[in-house]
């Protein structure tokens, strides 16, 4: 179960870097998502530095596992409020959020059978 969770990890904290790091940039796409769910501009930095952290705890917590628990747990969060201020607004386009959140709801189920 070990090699399932870090592999499940280290595919997530992949995913986890496109995204923050397309939120740095600030791309144009993250750009229309935030116009969309209604928030600032300025919310980039922080969503973006919160899934990089993430993403770091994930592959540093393959050498320590409370650390990658943490991080999963803390990207649930993440997704679960990301959801959230899409239903908040009426948008229905969560497809890319739920999909992350269903990612890292496996990992933190993998991580928890390999303890």
């Amino acid at each position: 179960m070990f090699i399932a969770s870090t592999i499940a990890s280290v595919i997530f904290a992949v995913l986890l870097v496109g995204s923050g790091v397309s939120k740095l940039r600030k791309a144009p796409a993250q750009l229309q998502l935030m116009e969309t769910v209604g928030l600032q501009e300025n919310r980039l930095y922080p969503l973006g530095a919160l899934e990089l952290l993430a993403a770091a705890g994930l592959l540093v917590g393959t050498l320590w596992w409370p650390l990658a628990v943490a991080a999963a747990v803390g990207a649930i969060l993440y997704f679960v409020g990301a959801i959230g201020s899409h239903v908040r607004v009426g948008d229905r386009n969560v497809k890319a959020a739920a999909l992350m959140l269903i990612i890292a709801v496996a990992v933190l189920v993998l991580l928890l059978l390999s303890s």
